[in-house]
């Protein structure tokens, strides 16, 4: 015998007398995650960390992220594009294989998601988030082109959408209208159009005294409204217009080229810089491969969020129908997390742990003046999603300084801990 041979046949006799479990390891679970924003960042993190013998896999298209939380700042003057902006190498120093491409195509009996590169991915277990999709076409007169007259900076991309309106704010003349086209619920953010409008009024009273600014909203009433109507008035005095639906402020056709807001009645609003917020769904990957409902909104198991369709997937963020849950930053790292949680117990075949969601939402009505929602959410009968009782609620109303100031520094501290839980 040689002593390549021998050599062979040591190692393996050396296989045959290890432990049936060393012999016969398994492959590791195989968990692919798509986006990269608050919901599959924290699913991707949390795997990792949580689940250390798990395959980790990220694809998201943007090399950065720049995320909508904060963003309205930047519109405000407090925060520049950089300060909103994250990479993805935390992730990789964790361990996760990020790639950058689309996800194009998923194919759930084989367990397999094309990429617009022409890479397939196969996983065991799919996490979907991949945030919302403007739905071009559903405000008369609103499409992409329409988009770069009238920003919506509603889907943060590479930031370029935010530093556009950021631009037309800045070249608009003292005395000039801004007008705010509000969409119907539900959307991404449901307090975000009026932290926004607040932002855009400190800016202006700094900066540009004279003008005003006009809210034409599809809707009679808004998130922690009666809290930034004070703010609003104890702020900016008579700066900021609002037009409830019922008063005719449903915007339904709009003039890019004129600069035009029409309301559901007819009348035309003529403006120097309009950000239009349109009618959204949940993205192409979700309602291009049958996983939405007839509203454009995934329905999910609410104990796992695994598609109501295709049970290993599940989708989180803002692209499932996750009502009265809204559309937030929080609620997507929160119910991420579970998500993995019931995924990988599923791969394990254990029961899905037992949930509970968590939502806190901060905004900004002015420098040094902040307001809060929070609210816990669980599975309620029938698959709904219901808040339980008394478990949170808003901030108080009253001449309160000091509380706004705490609150603009708690929003802070806020922002620096969630994106930390999605990418250190």
């Amino acid at each position: 015998m040689t002593l390549l041979t021998r050599r062979a046949a040591l190692a393996a006799a050396s296989v045959l007398a290890a432990p049936a479990a060393l012999r016969a390891q398994p492959a590791a679970a195989r968990l692919l995650v798509i986006g990269g924003g608050f919901g599959g960042a924290s699913a991707a993190r949390f795997a990792r960390v949580t689940y250390p013998d798990i395959q980790v896999t990220l694809v998201e298209p943007l090399t950065r992220f720049v995320t909508c939380p904060y963003g309205n700042l930047l519109l405000g003057g407090f925060k520049q594009i950089g300060d909103i902006t994250h990479s993805y190498d935390g992730l990789r120093a964790r361990g996760v294989t990020v790639v950058h491409d689309w996800a194009e195509a998923i194919d759930a009996p084989g367990k397999r998601v094309r990429l617009r590169g022409g890479q397939t991915l196969p996983y065991d277990k799919l996490i979907l988030s991949p945030g919302i999709a403007i739905r071009w076409g559903a405000l008369e007169g609103y499409d992409e082109a329409a988009s770069q007259r009238m920003p919506h900076a509603w889907v943060p991309g590479d930031g370029s959408q935010t530093l556009l309106l950021r631009r037309q704010l800045e070249a608009m003349p003292d005395g000039g209208t801004v007008g705010f086209a509000i969409p119907d619920n539900p959307f991404r953010c449901p307090p975000g159009p009026y932290e926004r409008i607040s932002m855009v009024a400190a800016y202006l009273k700094r900066h540009k005294p004279r003008s005003k600014i006009l809210a034409l909203d599809a809707k009679q009433a808004f998130s922690k409204q009666g809290l930034f109507q004070d703010g609003w008035k104890a702020l900016y005095g008579e700066m900021i217009e609002w037009v409830p639906g019922n008063r005719d402020g449903k915007v339904v056709r709009v003039d890019p080229r004129e600069m035009v807001l029409e309301s559901e009645f007819g009348v035309k609003h003529k403006v120097d810089v309009a950000n239009v917020i349109p009618p959204q769904s949940a993205a192409a990957i979700v309602t291009g491969n049958g996983l939405a409902e007839a509203n454009g909104w995934a329905r999910v198991n609410t104990q796992t969020f695994a598609s109501v369709t295709a049970p290993d997937i599940h989708i989180v963020g803002d692209a499932n129908n996750g009502a009265p849950m809204p559309k937030s930053g929080y609620i997507a790292n929160s119910t991420a997390k579970q998500a993995v949680a019931s995924a990988i117990a599923a791969l394990r075949g254990q029961a899905a742990p037992e949930a509970v969601y968590f939502n806190t939402c901060y905004s900004h009505v002015g420098e040094d003046y902040g307001i809060s929602i929070v609210g816990v959410f669980r599975p309620g009968p029938n698959n709904s999603f219901v808040e339980v009782p008394n478990s949170g609620g808003v901030s108080p109303r009253g001449d309160l300084p000091q509380q706004r100031a705490l609150e603009a520094r708690y929003a802070d501290a806020w922002y620096a801990a969630i994106t930390r839980d999605m990418f250190a």
